[in-house]
């Protein structure tokens, strides 16, 4: 019975990272086109409004799924499914209050949050704000039944909708602009890829509520069948959801504003003391971002998934007393994310120049870009440990550990990020250390409060030296055949260099190459076992391809 949860929680976090990639192949796939219509300019701006929005959708909603899937799991792991209504319905109405009083907040002062140039930008997303935590609770909901389709599909809906509209609009709305600067333009391309961020949110909300609709009578069902004597009050229900729905907010919103502080803290060293304009300062940015981020974010879509389907059954099961199973499952968590962002990290590092040319192709910032990505590469496996480890405190009750770590981790990089500025040469790139700084500070202390508040121990062997090693082979086997590559088409063409569709061929040979020798290294190295493989999704179909290749 544990084994089948066991694989059940693992198949759905498959599902969801697997929806998260995909949602973040899409967000670079359209950027590259948008970023070509309203340019680097344009972007800055849109990443300067995107930011400020995040961080008031991260007080306002962006952490409710989390919070309510974790009070709701408790309730129904009990078999109190009136009680877990009663919290749905609850946090419903708090989004109402708080989501519509932070979607005004974001549009009545939007001219004291981010530059001019970005404000109307700013004013755009202000809608969305109160949308999307409609759209939280009800993703929330699902997650607490331990069901992260529903929430998969809305994200790819979204992100479908978001690319449309977002390129569409920034299209037409530049198009507008008949006797306007290319400041004015690119303002108005980041407002219509703003347009685009709303339209996504309010297409999943409408597609998650149709889907709530359909199985309400399996739900009123449930409900009349609990016997349960104890029913919340409104008064307890709003405690619970407060008490729990705070903590997890403020660690969300502190861990994530390193984001919007870092950008406060650049943009006001470069313009004010080092004599650099608006134009440019928000350009820099906007390459650090609004591509390298992007491109860094896609495997960590996967630690994003993983703990979003670890804390409702970490919860349920931590409320049962059932300590080992939860055990078990933080490490069948860390181990499977580990396997995918190790090699992650080494291959942006390695690949760091084709990858950024295949997505990002614009010459000018080429370079930078790769560059950039080569020095965030680290964080990759970092990040991916933090938002795991603050799913683990989260779901096992110690939601204010991550406020601590967050709030100690972003004051320690921001004096870090000040000193960087002002005393080297590192310009942009003291934003990438100041990201690595900070991630590894969370993974440190959140580490040291698993051991000491759950008797959590890492397996250290299998979940990173062997990967790590697998992974440092296929790195460098990756660089020789993309090498090679490279130089077959420039002496059977006699070009001077690889062309957007070249590269691209050539970075598709490597990446698929790449992945089946890190495969077999970690089969042959005893870093995956016939167990360990049948608890991956489609694990007995992998077995399956492993035995008839005699791999296994």
């Amino acid at each position: 019975m544990k084994k089948e949860s066991k694989n059940n929680f693992i198949l759905q976090a498959g599902i969801m990272a697997a929806a998260g990639i995909i949602v973040r192949i899409i967000g670079i796939l359209y950027r590259s086109p948008l970023v070509a219509i309203i340019g680097d300019e344009g972007n800055g701006y849109y990443n300067t409004a995107y930011n400020i929005y995040t961080i008031i959708l991260l007080v306002s909603s962006y952490s409710i799924p989390s919070a309510i899937s974790k009070v709701m799991a408790a309730r129904l792991g009990l078999g109190q499914y009136k009680n877990a209504h009663r919290l749905f319905i609850g946090s419903l109405v708090y989004v109402l209050i708080v989501g519509g009083l932070a979607s005004l907040f974001c549009f009545t002062c939007a001219d004291r949050l981010v530059g001019h140039n970005s404000t109307m930008v700013l004013r755009v997303f202000s809608p969305t704000i109160f949308f999307s935590g409609f759209l939280g609770c009800l993703r929330g909901y699902f997650q607490a039944h331990k069901s992260l389709v529903e929430t998969s599909v809305s994200q790819i809906i979204e992100q479908i909708l978001n690319a449309i509209v977002s390129i569409t609009a920034a299209y037409f709305l530049m198009a507008s602009v008949v006797d306007g600067t290319d400041t004015v333009r690119a303002i108005y391309g980041a407002i219509g890829s703003a347009l685009g961020t709303g339209s996504g949110v309010v297409i999943a909300l409408i597609f998650v509520f149709a889907v709530y609709l359909h199985r309400r009578q399996n739900i009123m069902k449930s409900i009349k069948e609990d016997e349960h004597a104890e029913v919340l009050s409104a008064f307890q229900t709003a405690k619970i959801l407060i008490s729990m729905v705070t903590p997890i907010v403020l660690s969300t919103c502190i861990y994530n504003l390193s984001t919007a502080s870092n950008l406060k803290i650049y943009q006001t060293i470069t313009q004010k003391y080092q004599g650099m304009d608006e134009a440019t300062s928000t350009t820099l940015y906007g390459l650090f971002s609004g591509k390298a981020m992007q491109i860094i974010n896609i495997p960590v879509a996967i630690a994003t998934a993983m703990s979003s389907a670890l804390i409702p059954v970490i919860s349920s099961s931590y409320e049962r007393k059932e300590y080992d199973v939860t055990r078990m499952r933080m490490a069948s968590a860390i181990r499977v994310t580990m396997l995918i962002a190790i090699p992650a990290c080494v291959g942006l590092f390695v690949l760091s120049h084709p990858v950024t040319m295949l997505l990002y192709p614009q010459k000018a910032s080429l370079d930078t870009v790769s560059l950039l990505i080569k020095v965030l590469a680290i964080a990759v496996v970092l990040y991916c440990l933090s938002t795991l480890s603050n799913g683990m405190l989260q779901g096992t009750g110690f939601v204010n550990r991550p406020v601590v770590h967050a709030a100690i981790a972003l004051v320690i990089q921001a004096l870090l990020l000040v000193f960087m500025l002002f005393k080297t040469d590192l310009g942009l790139y003291s934003l990438c250390l100041a990201n690595v700084i900070y991630s590894l500070l969370m993974c440190i202390m959140n580490g040291r409060s698993l051991r000491t508040k759950l008797g959590y121990k890492q397996e250290v062997t299998k979940t990173f030296t062997l990967p790590f090693v697998c992974a440092l082979i296929m790195g460098v086997m990756s660089w020789a055949i993309n090498l090679l590559g490279r130089n077959a088409y420039l002496n059977l063409f006699g070009a001077d260099e690889l062309n957007w569709y070249a590269n691209a061929v050539v970075l598709a040979v490597d990446l698929l190459l790449s992945v089946f020798i890190y495969g077999v290294l970690l089969i042959k190295l005893k870093a995956l076992d016939e167990e360990s493989i049948a608890e991956l999704p489609k694990g007995k179909t992998l077995i399956r391809i492993f035995k008839r290749m005699r791999l296994l």
